[in-house]
């Protein structure tokens, strides 16, 4: 009988010894696993929203596998081109929910609005489709000031009385920001194809509903100004 229990307490003890290696060994390989990186794609500077992300601009880091998530992209082609929706950090790893390829289009919380001519005091020459504008009241009793809390809103399109997009022809203002060209993004404004007669505005549902409030009544009207964060965001 002893010999028995004697036995039975040897595997017993066995058998909790293979236990206890083999959870040793499946804590090292989750150890291991954590410990391996990946390459992810990061700002290599600040970078401001709403600015075209260039070749030059970002670069590879690596971080650890166990912080590697599906929002994180590993490959250049997958950012450059791309517009940032928000800010990115210095060596932040770039997320794809924070670029958007289609950057003349509206976010999901934005519709594009046509402003009525019958709202607008003045709308800049300068201004081109993807380019960001400040927008100002100014009333007829004189007072004026700036809307939306200092933000500034993107650019749809401006178009010209032939309903036809105002750029210039020979060096097109959109072809030189993917490009990255500030010069040329300069230069495309020096002529145009026609004078703004209509310019959309990206903006939120209670962006567009303020305009209309403040300007239905005929009492003032809006001066829609040209930003230089257009050409020297990537700044």
């Amino acid at each position: 009988m002893n010999r028995r229990r004697s036995l039975l307490i040897s595997l017993v003890a066995a058998l909790m010894a293979g236990l206890l290696v083999y959870g040793v060994y499946v804590m090292q390989l989750k150890q291991i696993e954590l410990q391996q990186t990946v390459r992810v794609v990061v700002a290599k500077d600040f970078i401001r929203a709403g600015v075209l992300i260039r070749e030059e601009m970002v670069d590879f880091k690596l971080v650890q596998k166990g912080s590697y998530t599906g929002n994180m992209l590993t490959k250049l082609e997958e950012v450059v081109g791309q517009e940032t929706l928000i800010p990115l950090g210095r060596e932040e790893p770039i997320l794809r929910w924070k670029m958007n390829q289609y950057h003349l289009l509206p976010s999901e919380r934005q519709a594009t609005f046509q402003i009525p001519k019958e709202y607008l005091l003045s709308v800049s020459n300068g201004i081109r489709a993807g380019d960001r504008v400040r927008i100002y009241l100014s009333g007829a009793d004189g007072s004026s000031r700036r809307l939306f809390e200092e933000q500034e809103i993107t650019v749809a399109s401006v178009k010209s009385s032939a309903n036809v997009e105002v750029d210039n022809p020979k060096n097109s203002n959109l072809l030189s920001k993917v490009e990255g060209d500030k010069e040329k993004m300069y230069a495309s404004r020096l002529e145009a194809n026609g004078a703004i007669d209509q310019i959309n505005l990206n903006l939120a549902e209670q962006e567009w509903l303020q305009i209309d409030q403040l300007c239905s009544a005929k009492k003032a009207k809006l001066v829609i100004a040209f930003s230089s964060t257009s050409i020297l965001a990537g700044d």
